[in-house]
């Protein structure tokens, strides 16, 4: 096994071990000393090497230290990567790892070291930074040794510089590529031997200081990582779909077989994962002085357009499994050899492909590539749910919807992995739900409530996403979020911290509350008020329709559904007085909605109340905000999902929509509702497309759209929680056209497992609930009751 994958092998056994944290790293401000290079600039673009050697007198059973930088690091002991960090967040809360080196120490000689590096005017939108700088902290008394002070050696290492992150015209803010020149490295600085002649001593910034604890300072609050280490695990490239200048050995890359490129030769080879993936690429190679490699990586291919002669304009991408007659363009690193054996590259930070373009131009010698494959990264989600309706086109948009939410989730969700690495509300409140559903790992979604309340603005609500170098207003997402937080409450027994997340729900609706009229409807809200990527009559840049005197129905039904959603966490863990409050602010809005958006002729909500323009969004809020009821609501629901005049919801959106059909009574036909999901499979996705266009999708990883990984278990199988916590549990199948199938979810209390079979108006039902818990099964209206343990119907 080669050497990289042994460091991170290394990495995963370290991190994985049960830490415990001295009361005084919490309590105390530390006697570690944040450190820096002097005389290199604070804020911009650098990589910083940091070493300090120690002796030891025996190898230690246990050596516990904790770890932070900004932006971020990679800590090696004895030449082993051993972490890597810190978990984002931001300067008020920031991230410390804490982890036990025991293993990798020595009796004797020992080094520790780390690098360290600030994408700086470059850097990734999601990263938050105060300055560049490091630190470490010894757990207890022997581990003082390694407390970052001026007995630490630190360089610059000037063989990184950015690289020019992407050659499309679009939005992008994931962070620069890399480009590394060997001849500039340090060489083994990581290990015992190494002397780092010409190194500085570290420069003293000050003591850091734990979250909450006073200090005549400033920089970082610290506190302990609460995510856990990300997966990390080998992940080969599968076969050379194209190739110039050269032919591949017939196993490359899927098997390690050597690439020789003779001097003075340029050969480009693109090569196809199979599907979309996030990673680490791995390089090694020999020999090639000063030659020049480029890895590129890419979500797909552009078509060659020859009509049209703006390369910035080109954005179609047609089947994402073609290669012909189409272009590459990508985020690239770039990699210049010294000639030297066995030279290793690695990004600092992971990629998203499933293109990757190895484009190599050697000068006087031949280089020899012997490896060139990935190495897996994300939240160590662990899918627990199952679904088998022996349907193989539902099993292939279960496994998607699956693949996309793990991209798009590593230390925090995500809206995409390659272009942004941003957690929007709009797109987490679907992303939690399906790890509920899939894993019942709920960590990234508390995780995420969490982030996104302490991103709030004085005004009341809270940023469209977070963490963010740069603030972004959307209004929407802040009620969105109020919904998460309900989401959290319906299928999680953890009172306290919904509790605790009240005083910032109550400062969302106050700013609200500001934009109302006397009537309850919202007018002239600032910033950016999206709502969905439509491009149809009215709408702007995903904002719905807003009339000329200002009012917008999307806007007034997003506030009736957070107050409705607030008044019921109010009853709950809160304070009745607001609950009352928000009742009646409901109450009242649902009659100014009525009165001023109903249309009599259309039989549908209008978007303003001009009453001349229409959308599925508004309908569908109106069935799930109860805006309508009984058979108005199936009426409403039939005509919303059959009117092809009205504006269509996008892949994001029609989460509400299939939500809306179901509650109305439709739920039967969800499977037919899937018809974007199935049009993107016919392209070659392997992930789910940002938006329902699906040649000129921007992204192609977007988990809001992998809201079947929720319905097809919630909606189809039934499964749902029927109160506050799952503590109770409700069945009511919607099968459609199914005759057989079963499945399962995750439970807190253990596991859900269903199975049907239906013949006529008759079905045979085996539920087994786990232990501790009751329910209730429902079928053609009616409802009986579930106990602790396997239940069988026939009906």
């Amino acid at each position: 096994m080669k050497k990289y994958f042994c460091l991170i092998l290394v990495l995963i056994q370290l991190s994985a071990q049960s830490q415990s944290v001295a009361p005084d790293i919490l309590q105390k401000q530390w006697k570690a000393k944040w450190i820096a290079v002097p005389g290199t600039d604070p804020h911009h673009y650098g990589v910083y090497l940091f070493r300090k050697s120690l002796k030891l007198s025996q190898k230690p059973h246990s050596f516990i230290v904790h770890v932070s930088a900004d932006n971020r690091y990679k800590l090696y002991v004895n030449g082993k990567m051993v972490g890597l960090g810190p978990a984002r967040g931001e300067v008020y809360h920031w991230n410390f790892e804490t982890i036990d080196i025991a293993a990798a120490l020595n009796e004797g000689d020992n080094t520790i070291a780390a690098q360290v590096w600030n994408t700086g005017e470059y850097g990734n939108e999601a990263q938050i930074s105060f300055r560049t700088a490091f630190i470490v902290q010894g757990n207890g008394d022997n581990e003082q040794v390694t407390n970052t002070d001026s007995s630490w050696k630190c360089t610059r290492d000037s063989s990184y510089s950015p690289n020019p992150p992407l050659l499309i015209y679009t939005y992008y803010a994931a962070g620069p590529a890399e480009r590394k020149d060997m001849n500039l490295a340090p060489g083994s600085w990581t290990n015992n031997n190494y002397s780092p002649a010409g190194w500085l001593t570290a420069q003293e910034l000050f003591r850091g200081l734990p979250k909450g604890v006073f200090s005549w300072t400033d920089g970082w609050m610290l506190q302990p990582r609460k995510m856990p280490e990300m997966e990390l695990r080998p992940q080969r490239l599968a076969t050379v779909r194209k190739s110039s200048g050269i032919t591949p050995p017939p196993g490359f890359p899927a098997q390690m077989e050597k690439l020789v490129i003779p001097a003075g030769k340029k050969i480009v080879i693109l090569l196809d994962q199979g599907y979309l993936t996030n990673g680490y690429p791995y390089l090694k190679f020999s020999g090639g002085k000063n030659a020049i490699i480029h890895m590129g990586y890419a979500e797909a291919l552009y078509i060659i357009d020859d009509d049209k002669k703006n390369w910035r304009t080109q954005n179609r991408k047609g089947n994402r499994n073609d290669v012909e007659n189409k272009r590459f363009s990508g985020v690239t690193d770039e990699i210049i050899s010294n000639g030297m054996a066995d030279q290793e590259y690695s990004p600092m930070w992971w990629r998203t492909w499933r293109y990757l373009q190895l484009e190599v131009t050697t000068a006087s010698d031949s280089l020899v590539i012997s490896d060139l494959s990935g190495i897996f990264t994300g939240f160590p989600f662990e899918l627990k749910s199952k679904f088998d309706a022996g349907d193989a086109e539902l099993n292939k948009i279960l496994e998607t919807g699956w693949r996309t939410a793990r991209l798009c989730a590593v230390e925090t969700y995500m809206d995409c992995p390659y272009y942004e690495q941003l957690q929007y509300v709009g797109d987490t409140r679907i992303q939690a739900l399906v790890s509920l559903f899939n894993s019942g790992d709920d960590r990234l979604m508390k995780n995420a409530i969490e982030l996104l309340d302490q991103s709030r603005m004085a005004e009341g609500i809270t940023l469209s996403r977070y963490p963010t170098a740069h603030a972004q207003e959307i209004p929407p997402f802040s009620l969105w979020w109020i919904a998460m937080l309900h989401d959290y409450w319906i299928y999680r027994d953890d009172l306290d911290f919904v509790k605790s997340m009240l005083p910032g729900m109550r400062q969302v609706l106050i700013f609200f509350q500001q934009y109302q009229d006397k009537d309850g409807s919202l007018k002239n809200v600032p910033y950016w008020n999206f709502t969905d990527w439509v491009d149809d009559k009215g709408w702007n840049s995903g904002v719905a329709p807003i009339g000329t005197d200002g009012y917008s129905a999307a806007m007034d039904f997003q506030l009736l559904n957070a107050f409705m959603l607030a008044a019921e966490l109010e009853n709950s863990v809160g304070m009745p007085a607001f609950a009352a409050q928000y009742n009646a602010a409901a109450k009242q809005l649902k009659e100014t909605i009525t009165k001023k958006y109903w249309s009599d002729s259309k039989k549908l909500f209008a978007d303003i109340s001009a009453k001349n323009v229409f959308s599925q969004h508004a309908n569908a809020l109106a069935i799930l905000t109860g805006t309508v009821t009984g058979n108005d609501q199936l009426s409403l629901a039939e005509k919303m999902l059959a009117d092809t005049s009205i504006s269509q919801a996008t892949i994001y959106f029609k989460y509400y929509i299939n939500r809306a059909a179901v509650k109305a009574g439709l739920g039967d036909r969800y499977l037919g509702l899937l018809g974007d999901w199935r049009k993107q499979l016919t392209y070659g996705l392997t992930t789910w497309a940002e938006i329902s266009n699906v040649d000129v999708a921007r992204s192609d990883c977007h988990a809001w759209g992998s809201s079947p990984n929720i319905e097809l278990y919630r909606s189809v199988l039934g499964i749902d929680s029927d109160g506050q916590g799952f503590k109770k549990i409700r069945i009511a199948p919607h099968p459609g056209n199914l005759t057989k199938l079963n499945g399962s979810i995750p439970h807190p209390k253990g596991e859900i497992a269903v199975a049907y079979e239906i013949s006529a108006s008759k079905i045979k039902a085996d539920i087994t609930i786990p232990n501790g818990s009751s329910g209730v099964f429902i079928w053609k209206g009616k409802s009986y009751s579930l106990k602790q343990g396997k239940n069988t119907f026939n009906l």
